[in-house]
């Protein structure tokens, strides 16, 4: 293993975790290929770099010279095709690099469905660090915009233009607002907030066209109803796919969506590997989670799992439990375990909401059993240790809302909610936690 030559192809929160991760357990020679910038930064907080929050060498986690200290080469190159039988990788630049195993995490690349103006200037996605150099140039001097789609980069989006003081308008497909994952209380709580901060959302509204003006910038869009929106940029947040377009010059490695690995995150070709959101398992571990799972945690899990693998402990890829966490401009937004957009068969719920309309609490269980399932929060901190433990010891919701406490994670001096949640749930519960 000392000897081995690790190529890892992408410099994002995956690649690199599995380049620490390696470094940690043996003396192997790594090179990380990265095509988005020359160093590692915190996508999460590219957002505030456009907000004027950040600078952009503030969002790297590591100091330059961390790499050549751990020594792990870096290399800010485009690969163009991977050997599998000569096992090189080659680059746009005419150069190659040999390797003994290989890592694939190249991560995501935003979604594009075919509308006619797509392309025009002044409309784009917002996943890398070239889309947010692109929307500061794209927003110069404009006094609206269209967001289509509704979801976290929307709302990311939406407070980079929001403190601005660009107009925003959303077209949502759906009838509330992230209808696919949020309970209808939960959209509407977070609707309501976005309201609050100048947003308009359009409801049951798809995007038909994107159209010019007269200097070939984007100038409005029109709508599936035909309706006319005025608009000078376009902010496209239909969601993310696997950025593996480039592997079709190397054939030899199985795709469908994404990089098909096995639960080892292994791929078809031996000593090739993939991880993060270029993804895609032919069985994901958790059967109750999706193949293709483009969250930062698992990104990192992963990275930490083929790190082990080659480093001599062969490691299967346990994602544990389920859990996220967003931020809906002021509101902060966590769920542990499975609180879907409508109940399960066997499910039965509590929603608690603050009279200040920002802060909310969701509890679903089944019914017969009392089995705890999942929480949604929204402006109320929770401990990520504790509520990951009730979950896998199976504990009952009138544990969890008599232990709320325990879990409670706001600072010294913020209003208390949990005797408030727990009056609630027992005056509704048969129960008396």
């Amino acid at each position: 293993m000392s000897n081995d030559r690790i190529v890892i192809i992408g410099n994002g929160i995956s690649g690199i975790t599995a380049a620490r991760h390696i470094r940690k357990r043996s003396d192997a020679k790594i090179t990380v290929v990265g095509k988005e910038s020359e160093h590692f930064f915190s996508r999460t907080a590219l957002m505030y770099v456009y907000m004027g929050h950040m600078r952009f060498q503030d969002i790297k986690p590591y100091e330059d010279h961390f790499w050549e200290k751990n020594r792990i080469a870096l290399k800010h190159a485009t690969v163009s095709r991977i050997d599998t039988s000569l096992k090189r990788v080659d680059l746009s630049d005419g150069f190659a690099l040999e390797y003994d195993k290989l890592i694939i995490a190249t991560g995501s690349e935003s979604n594009m469905f075919g509308w006619p103006g797509q392309h025009l200037p002044g409309v784009q996605g917002l996943y890398s660090l070239q889309d947010v150099e692109a929307m500061e140039a794209n927003t110069k001097g404009i006094q609206s915009a269209v967001i289509v789609g509704g979801g976290l980069i929307s709302v990311e989006m939406a407070e980079m233009l929001r403190t601005r003081n660009i107009a925003v308008t959303f077209l949502v497909r759906e009838n509330t607002f992230w209808g696919g994952i949020l309970p209808k209380q939960e959209a509407d709580l977070i609707t309501r907030h976005m309201r609050e901060h100048g947003v308009e959302l359009r409801f049951t509204t798809e995007l038909e066209e994107v159209l010019a003006g007269a200097d070939g910038r984007v100038r409005a869009v029109r709508t599936k109803s035909g309706e006319e929106l005025p608009c000078g940029f376009v902010g496209l947040a239909v969601g993310v796919h696997p950025n593996i377009a480039w592997l079709k010059e190397s054939a030899t490695i199985k795709t469908d969506k994404g990089v098909l690995v096995n639960e080892h995150l292994e791929t078809n070709v031996p000593d090739v590997f993939a991880i993060g959101d270029c993804v895609e398992f032919h069985k994901h571990p958790d059967p109750q989670r999706r193949n293709i799972e483009q969250v930062w945690y698992t990104g990192r899990m992963m990275g930490e799992t083929v790190a082990r693998t080659l480093t001599g402990e062969r490691s299967a890829y346990d994602p544990g439990i389920w859990f996220n966490s967003a931020k809906f401009f002021d509101i902060e937004y966590q769920t542990y375990g499975w609180v879907r957009n409508k109940l399960q068969d066997g499910e039965t719920e509590h929603y608690w909401e603050h009279p200040n309309g920002k802060t909310a609490l969701h509890l679903v269980w089944n019914a017969e059993s009392r089995k705890f399932h999942g929480v949604n929060s929204f402006g109320f901190r929770l401990r990520h240790e504790v509520f990951d433990r009730w979950l896998r010891e199976n504990v009952t919701v009138d544990h969890v809302v008599k232990h709320l406490h325990k879990a409670a994670f706001d600072p010294e001096f913020f209003e208390r909610m949990e005797l408030a949640v727990r009056a609630s749930f027992n005056a509704k519960s048969k129960v008396t936690a």
